[in-house]
């Protein structure tokens, strides 16, 4: 039963509840002071907490989406990561394949891909940076439309925090719903959204970092994966046709990849995000001693020491419940001092830093994002 298992979480709190009566049942029995009831009554009591932390450990998995398996949660996931072998591309589908096909959950219970869209799991492979990395795409049902077949869409890349898992972008936070939603109100126009992990050297975490001597994960972002997308999907060739969007680690990427790649990404937007790639065990040695690395992976020190990017960026925080208010106000200052870079912003009266407070500004996001890549219909 794997990590993410309904079966696990209901069996992990039927063991719970099965030993909280156990401990009820036998605590007259082990009431004397010798040493075996003593240590049957630490027992009960040790054995309870234990399990009923691990249902609610297992329950803020399941709606957060931390970890994807138990592999992933013991830090020894193994089967996804940086590959040098070229020959996976050597096959008809190229550098992205489609490894499977679900319907939208939208109201209206069509399948149909005309009405709902459909959201299709791929493998990616990276054809510089030779990085592979698992994906869900979501397709807007106007590209299945007969009516549309030579017509081209934006895209938008849509990264999770650290460690999160890609399947919770589709599931908790609901991005295709979202955006079909949005684009059936007329608030947005249809997109393709290309839905990550920003953590494509699993586990490491490796902040969008062009890591010295490791994996090329700004050069992934920024080249091949919007090389492989173009390969596979009518998506748009012309200027300003992709965006990029991300939540905490998610956000950080995203600022940062559209900082660094104006040409590439024509608007980002950092649901939480952080302002400076931090080191820790997670990340290990990011930079290697390289001090302009590590300078340019500090937004802040980058829109004042290099030229202003040619973009547009948004920014989310909440004035009670975020740690990251502050640091937001004072990014918005420097930007808004620099011409060629745009600033809008989201600030919460209060929210924290959790999958509710991004689901209340993923809608505005999206449509915010929309409004600053190429207009599909011309």
């Amino acid at each position: 039963m794997g990590l993410t298992s309904n079966k696990v979480l209901v069996l992990a709190f039927a063991c719970a509840a099965l030993l909280f009566i156990g401990t009820v049942w036998l605590w007259p029995r082990l009431a004397r002071r010798n040493w075996r009831a003593v240590s049957g009554r630490v027992g009960l009591l040790l054995a309870t907490q234990l399990v009923l932390f691990a249902s609610v450990g297992l329950g803020a998995n399941q709606a957060f989406g931390f970890y994807a398996s138990w592999a992933d949660l013991f830090g020894k996931e193994t089967d996804q990561g940086v590959v040098v072998d070229n020959s996976a591309l050597q096959g008809t589908g190229g550098p992205l394949q489609v490894v499977e096909t679900r319907r939208v959950d939208a109201p209206g219970g069509s399948s149909r891909p005309q009405s709902v869209g459909q959201v299709q799991r791929v493998d990616i492979v990276g054809r510089t940076t030779h990085i592979a990395t698992p994906a869900y795409v979501y397709l807007p049902p106007e590209y299945f439309q007969p009516r549309n077949r030579t017509r081209s869409f934006p895209a938008t890349v849509v990264l999770t925090g650290y460690p999160g898992t890609a399947q919770a972008l589709v599931d908790k936070l609901n991005y295709p719903r979202t955006a079909l939603e949005l684009a059936r109100a007329g608030r947005m126009q249809p997109m393709i959204l290309v839905m990550m992990r920003p953590t494509v050297a699993p586990p490491r975490d490796t902040e969008c970092v062009d890591v010295p001597g490791g994996p090329q994960t700004e050069s992934f972002f920024a080249k091949d994966l919007p090389d492989a997308v173009l390969a596979h999907y009518r998506v748009s060739k012309k200027p300003g046709s992709w965006g990029i969007i991300g939540d905490s680690t998610g956000g950080y990427c995203a600022l940062k990849l559209a900082m660094h790649h104006p040409k590439v990404y024509a608007a980002a937007a950092g649901l939480s995000p952080y302002y400076k790639a931090p080191s820790d065990a997670t990340t290990g040695n990011l930079f290697q001693g390289d001090e302009t690395l590590r300078n340019e992976a500090d937004l802040s020190w980058y829109i004042e020491h290099r030229p202003a990017p040619d973009t547009s960026l948004l920014v989310t925080s909440s004035r009670i419940g975020e740690h990251n208010y502050n640091d937001t106000l004072k990014f918005i200052a420097q930007v808004k001092a620099r011409n060629s870079t745009r600033i809008s912003s989201i600030i919460l009266e209060s929210g924290g830093h959790n999958f509710n407070t991004w689901r209340r500004e993923i809608p505005p996001a999206l449509q915010w994002i929309s409004g600053r890549l190429t207009d599909w219909w011309k």
